[in-house]
């Protein structure tokens, strides 16, 4: 039996890095929608370098992550049959991930993503693959983790509550990616089923239909909808949660030198706050471990190279300053 198992999109990503003087132009305030890049039109814009990395995106970062933790680890996804297929797969067993549920589609492309990477953050093209999705057969796991499924139509998605309602000793964590946050209480079934639920504050704002009224407010009205347990991150203040009884916030683990680049910080701290509550710790002490892998994910290229296992987070988690303990709001 496995530990955990992730659902949800892979891709290969190319990441360009921009020179600092290509003339981008970076606009408006982070974690708004005015929030952009720009370059100029019909331009020669130079780029530094160019990094190619398979088997990434929410669900394959998530499984990787407990794989480097430990746990049994296996990932649910689609790809092409094409060389970044092959490419992917080589990857996630490279990283100990079992990729017996990934499968493998005649006549189609791997999903493909080139980032332009300007100073440390990122926007990203991406081209997404139009799979036939399916739910293999993958026993009873302790742990569903469901991110960026990407499909057109809401079959998986009933077929996945129907799964989990049938098989009720199986925990489900619920990170909504870009296809599933558009359609709100449509998925109200996994919202209702959910152990825990992870997005950033706009993400849980467009879900609900409303504007922000306080995070603690807003998780409140998130709980409602019937997770067990509600984590909201809300960027350098860190991340809020609330199980219904007690309320959270977690500070960001300091920096030990300036981001690199952000790609998976939040996957690693959802996905690693998961495995740690897998293992047996706390809320106060899984939100702990999250907050550490993402830190050391943002100080590489990519969601997955910064991982750490479980003896070099105990190890910062050791030397930790007073001011980063998880903090009861009530």
């Amino acid at each position: 039996m496995y530990d955990f198992i992730a659902l949800g999109d892979t891709a290969t990503d190319v990441f360009i890095k921009l020179e600092d003087d290509s003339r981008a132009k970076i606009e408006g305030e982070p974690g708004t929608p005015d929030y952009r890049i720009s370059l100029p039109f019909t331009a020669k814009i130079p780029y530094s370098d160019s990094i190619t990395i398979s088997g990434v995106g929410n669900a394959p970062n998530a499984s990787v992550s407990v794989a480097t933790l430990g746990l049994r680890s296996a990932l649910v996804a689609h790809v092409g049959e094409d060389e970044p297929g092959r490419e992917t797969i080589a990857s996630l067993k490279k990283r100990g991930v079992e990729t017996k549920f990934v499968t493998i589609e005649s006549g189609k492309h791997t999903n493909y993503s080139y980032l332009l990477w300007y100073k440390n953050d990122r926007t990203i093209l991406r081209r997404n693959e139009k799979f036939d999705y399916s739910l293999p057969d993958f026993g009873t796991p302790s742990w569903v983790y469901v991110s960026s499924i990407g499909s057109n139509t809401l079959d998986i998605y009933d077929k996945l509550a129907l799964f989990l309602k049938e098989n009720p000793t199986i925990k489900l964590a619920f990170q909504p990616g870009s296809k599933e946050i558009p359609l709100g209480k449509k998925l109200s079934s996994l919202y209702e089923r959910a152990d825990i639920y992870f997005s950033n504050v706009e993400e849980a704002e467009t879900i609900l239909g409303i504007n922000t009224l306080g995070i603690e407010e807003l998780l409140k009205r998130f709980k409602e909808l019937g997770p067990k347990i509600v984590v909201i991150t809300d960027g350098p203040k860190g991340a809020y949660a609330y199980d219904g009884k007690d309320m959270y916030h977690q500070l960001p683990y300091p920096d030990p030198k300036p981001p690199l680049e952000r790609t998976g910080a939040g996957d690693a701290f959802s996905s690693t706050t998961t495995g740690a509550l897998a293992m047996g710790k706390s809320l106060p002490e899984a939100m702990q471990w999250g907050a550490i892998n993402s830190m050391s994910v943002v100080q590489y290229v990519g969601g997955q190279e910064g991982l750490l296992n479980k003896e070099k987070i105990e190890e910062y988690l050791k030397n930790a300053p007073e001011s980063f303990k998880t903090k009861k709001l009530n």
